[in-house]
């Protein structure tokens, strides 16, 4: 009878301290859009979701894409919210899941151009950089001085609830073609002020200008966390950072904003960022490169296509043991600090015990129909 395969990931499991926190091991569940809020509020079914995972030996649960506390950050009421208005709501959540065991950072969110409505006489405007999605489609409108600065005030405000409600930490949504990230791509900013600019440092001013804000309303003894991506959602080959240096700086300034952990979203973790310098790097071994702040690499784990394939409606299925041994390689080799584990988590719970004991995890074929549950299809990615 053949052997099951073996992958060695005991260096995955040594605990990690982030200003103050201590995670068991360097596994994360990482923002997936369940759709499971109620009013912007957390439901059993969802709480009931975050601790199964913790159960099953997850180090790090980053919420779902929770909406700040501005009028303009989404119209669905099926997404979480963080307000005073959800606040108890959110505090019964991360409760149960401190008492599991577990650490939950909340991820702030705000649609930016890609905010479906809002354009009703009675409904807050979609607002953004300059009104453009990308991808040759617009939406909403550039949002003012005054309103950026009032939406830079609700990620602060909605930090410091997150933290009252018992959060380990936030991570702030800076990615995949939403507001901030809309800040940082050239094509989606179009500003002549001063949030605008020819060069990524230019469009990063309010970016960082909203960590900082960020940073004093949740205090020095608190982790932010920030997601980057290159590739937005409507357009896969697209760059922030343009080389090394670019992301080397860049990285710099939200750095000395107030930020701990970078969280490198890729649609594949061993994809080379710019193979033309190094056909083994990542953008996760990149960053790790580029800053002294830890590093969160994410992108197809065990998995032979990437999320939005699936979400498209492919299959997905196992990578084999060589997929698991190129994560341990590469963390080993000093490209990342910790890991997140999406789809494997969705379809199953105990992901991170099963690596564990030493043996290959039995991830089956992975669909949108396991995403269901009774529940309305959700996004899974934001």
């Amino acid at each position: 009878m053949p052997r099951e395969p073996v992958v060695d990931a005991s260096a995955m499991f040594e605990p990690m301290s982030l200003r103050g926190l201590t995670l068991p091991n360097r596994f994360v569940m990482p923002a997936m859009q369940r759709s499971w809020c109620s009013d912007g509020g957390p439901t059993d079914f969802l709480t009931d979701y975050y601790c199964r995972r913790v159960e099953g030996g997850v180090g790090l649960i980053i919420t779902e894409a929770c909406a700040v506390d501005h009028p303009s950050a989404t119209q669905s009421a099926k997404y979480g919210w963080i307000s005073p208005r959800t606040a108890a709501a959110w505090r019964r959540c991360l409760g149960r899941v401190r008492d599991a065991g577990g650490h939950v950072f909340v991820q702030l969110w705000h649609e930016g151009a890609v905010r479906v409505g809002g354009e009703s006489p009675t409904a807050a405007p979609s607002l953004s950089p300059s009104g453009i999605v990308g991808g040759g489609r617009t939406n909403g409108r550039a949002a003012t001085e005054p309103e950026l600065r009032e939406i830079a005030a609700a990620f602060a405000r909605s930090a410091a609830i997150a933290r009252e409600s018992g959060a380990s930490g936030v991570e702030l949504h800076a990615c995949h073609g939403y507001l901030l990230d809309q800040f940082l791509w050239a094509e989606t900013n179009r500003r002549q002020d001063d949030y605008g600019g020819t060069t990524v440092l230019r469009r990063a001013t309010f970016v960082v200008a909203l960590i900082e804000g960020v940073r004093r309303a949740v205090g020095d003894d608190f982790p932010i966390s920030l997601r980057l991506s290159q590739w937005k959602e409507v357009d896969y080959g697209a760059r922030i950072a343009r080389d090394p240096a670019e992301l080397h700086a860049l990285l710099g300034l939200f750095r000395s904003a107030g930020v701990d952990l970078f969280h490198a979203s890729t649609r594949r973790f061993w994809q080379p960022e710019w193979p033309e310098l190094d056909p083994d790097l990542g953008l996760a071994g990149w960053m790790k490169r580029a800053t002294d702040a830890a590093v969160i690499a994410v992108g197809s784990v065990g998995l032979d296509i990437d999320v939005m394939s699936n979400v498209s409606g492919s299959t997905a299925r196992s990578s084999g043991v060589h997929g698991y041994r190129e994560m341990v390689r590469r963390f080993e080799r000093g490209d990342f600090d910790l890991m997140s584990i999406g789809r494997g988590q969705i379809g199953d719970p105990n992901w991170v015990n099963t690596l564990r004991s030493g043996r290959l995890p039995a991830v089956r074929a992975f669909s949108k129909a396991d995403l269901l549950q009774d529940r309305e299809l959700p996004t899974l990615v934001q």
